[in-house]
């Protein structure tokens, strides 16, 4: 590094400091390579190192029709990418060039400052994405090798170095750390405050569809879903199913949720037992709908606002969100694991969880009659559900995450499953079981969610990955309602009973450490989703809630907004008088010389010695002597005495007791004098 450190300090300053804006603008948009389009990102970097080849050659920028016909190109690329110039998309998109194009005419200051702005909001803007506790540190070193920059356009003279820049960034921003905490903690609190719900695109390992093959891709995500944090003991991880979206219509491929609602009545769950509480930190979703433990006490219709965001209890029980959810949820969850819910007796509702798409799979509903008369047509629903499982226990059936495509030959999908290749994972094995159950005539479902937890906690949490996204049945069984069937039980015990989520394929660095040693890559996986919980429960999960109880702290009886506006004005007037004050103290003589010089000034001149202040000690003495002559003697010495100070070993200049005795004997001698005239 020494090398290039000797080389920079050859280039001229301008090249530096040309060459430093332009590594700090591709750092600040690093972070953004994932979300823009290709040719964006490569738009981008080939006009960042073209500008960096003109600086390190001195060669001239191209002209204004060049950047005009390069301005017009990005807005039609943009537009064919998103059909739009407006929206988070195309407007990041276009800021990123504009950006890198405003490069490409940096011949004054001012232009030097539109880049620096541009950078600031490009590190805003990053934070819609993502705001994680990795994101918050790149865009800390990315903001300050910003204000390095602008440090350095205010250095005209010289060829200053960088560190002195970074120096004097790092130290701007210590001064301005008050305000900063004072805004995070005092800001008004709206939520969403980072989510645009109109082009959010989160990831938790559901949809509100299933397809075959599509809950591989996603359960192959091994990142935190939610977290929780039980008071008492905590249920076993076989006994924690979340419940999100309920599927029940089938068209041979697909299942999505009813579009119907099932009857109010005899649809409120029935629980037993005394509820857990449960405090849920819930991770940006996709889809408006709760993945939430079962299962709550509340009915159909039921509303619950979080948030300002406004939820009802689905017919099935799911819990619905007014609009995708586009931020962190924390909240206190009362749920029963003992639970009975839907009607008792056969409804003209039920018909629909028994329908299956005429003329597909006819082995299967062959298989399924075949089974059903074997048994008897008076055969109880869980004597028929206990042969099906038993079924898939010893028929050979595989659980697996590369079960290959179905339905590539035949539309019949469950067929192929169920008779000729056997492989498959949750969503295969639900699928089927819900088909063969509706072919007996008993109503089944699919449901959707998340099951299980780690095994071990992190921080004080346990922790629910999209890799834990599962898949399971509800079949109706007459007088107890709807009844939760896990046909991956059958085929995957440890799935089910340890809780253990589906491994995603490991990254190169995880692999390489994972080879060597599993526990350390383990334990560093552990550490930092610790250290990022913590982020996200102090930081970002700081709220409306914790505002107001940090106003109570305060001595505020009734926190409102009315509260924190006074408490805000409050500090605006404490730091503007603050500043006042610092100001005034910054225009005071702050040495010691300064400060005796003006006071030594002002009393030789009520002795009518016309003493200046650019004059030394030993002129005073002269001037003095000759207005008062031998009677001016002590007064001349200590002002001798003073003069050796300032070029001597004197105590007077190292000492500030000597320098006050000095100071009072010369007020002491100067009364005198003027006593004695």
């Amino acid at each position: 590094m020494s090398w290039l450190s000797e080389r920079l300090a050859r280039l001229p300053r301008d090249t530096r400091d040309t060459l430093f804006l332009l590594a700090t603008i591709a750092a600040t948009l690093l972070p953004h390579a994932d979300h823009l389009p290709w040719w964006c990102s490569l738009m981008t970097a080939l006009v960042l190192l073209w500008r960096g080849q003109l600086a390190w050659r001195g060669a001239a920028l191209p002209g204004r029709w060049g950047l005009v016909a390069l301005l017009v190109i990005t807005a039609g690329l943009t537009w064919l990418s998103f059909r739009s110039l407006i929206g988070r998309e195309p407007g990041i998109t276009m800021l990123t060039l504009l950006m890198a194009l405003k490069t490409l005419e940096l011949r004054a200051r001012r232009d030097a400052f539109v880049v620096f702005f541009l950078g600031f909001f490009l590190v805003l803007t990053g934070f819609l994405y993502s705001q994680s506790l990795l994101t918050a540190l790149w865009m800390l070193l990315t903001v300050w090798a910003l204000l390095s920059s602008v440090v350095l356009a205010q250095m005209p003279i010289g060829q200053p170095s960088l560190l002195l820049a970074a120096k004097q960034a790092a130290r701007n921003t210590l001064l301005g750390l008050p305000l900063m905490l004072a805004l995070f903690f005092l800001f008004p609190r709206i939520a969403p405050l980072w989510g645009v719900p109109a082009d959010a695109v989160g990831k938790t390992g559901l949809s509100d569809r299933m397809d075959f093959g599509a809950m591989s891709e996603i359960a192959n995500d091994d990142s935190v879903a939610m977290r929780l944090k039980f008071e008492g003991a905590v249920p076993p991880s076989s006994a924690l199913y979340f419940r999100g979206p309920v599927l029940s219509s089938f068209d041979g491929r697909s299942w999505r949720p009813s579009k119907r609602a099932m009857p109010m009545r005899d649809a409120a769950p029935r629980v037993e037992g005394a509820p857990l509480s449960v405090e849920v930190t819930l991770e940006p979703l996709r889809i408006p709908v709760l993945p939430l433990l079962e299962l709550g006490r509340e009915p159909p219709g039921a509303a619950w606002s979080l948030d300002q965001m406004q939820l009802r209890r689905g017919a099935e029980l799911e819990w619905l969100a007014s609009r995708p959810v586009t931020e962190r949820l924390r909240f206190t969850q009362q749920v029963w694991l003992q639970h009975q819910h839907g009607p008792l007796a056969r409804t003209p509702t039920l018909r629909e969880y028994t329908a299956l798409p005429p003329g597909l799979n006819p082995r299967t509903l062959g298989w399924a009659l075949a089974l059903r008369n074997r048994m008897g047509q008076d055969a109880s629903t869980p004597a028929l559900v206990e042969a099906v499982m038993q079924h898939i226990r010893t028929a050979d059936f595989i659980y697996t995450l590369e079960p290959g495509r179905y339905g590539e030959q035949s539309p019949h999908l469950i067929d192929e499953f169920w008779f000729d290749r056997r492989l498959g994972f949750c969503e295969h094995f639900a699928a089927a079981f819900v088909v063969v159950m509706r072919a007996m005539d008993v109503p089944a479902r699919v449901v959707t969610g998340f099951q299980g937890v780690d095994p071990i906690p992190q921080d004080g949490y346990l922790i629910v990955r999209n890799s834990n996204a599962h898949a399971w049945a509800e079949y109706w069984v007459p007088g107890r309602g709807w009844v939760r069937a896990d046909p991956t039980a059958a085929v995957a015990p440890e799935r089910i009973n340890a809780g253990r989520s589906l491994q995603p394929a490991p990254g190169a660095i995880a692999g390489v450490i994972g080879s060597m040693s599993p526990a350390l890559w383990r334990g560093l996986r552990s550490s930092w989703e610790t250290l990022n919980n913590r982020w996200q429960q102090l930081v970002l999960n700081y709220s409306r809630g914790e505002q107001f109880n940090l106003l109570k702290g305060l001595g505020f009886e009734q926190p409102d907004w009315t509260a924190l506006g006074q408490l805000v004005a409050g500090l605006i007037l404490t730091a503007t008088l603050i500043g006042w004050g610092w100001m005034r103290w910054q225009q005071r003589p702050h040495d010691a010389w300064s400060r005796q010089r003006s006071r030594v000034l002002t009393l030789l001149r009520r002795l009518d010695v016309q003493a200046e202040a650019h004059q030394g000690p030993r002129q005073w003495a002269t001037l003095l002597q000759q207005r008062h002559g031998e009677a001016a003697r002590p007064l001349v010495e200590l002002l001798l005495a003073l003069e050796a100070s300032r070029y001597g070993s004197s105590a007077v200049a190292q000492d500030w007791r000597a320098r006050r005795r000095w100071w009072a004997r010369l007020r002491a001698a100067g009364r005198m004098l003027r006593a004695n005239r």
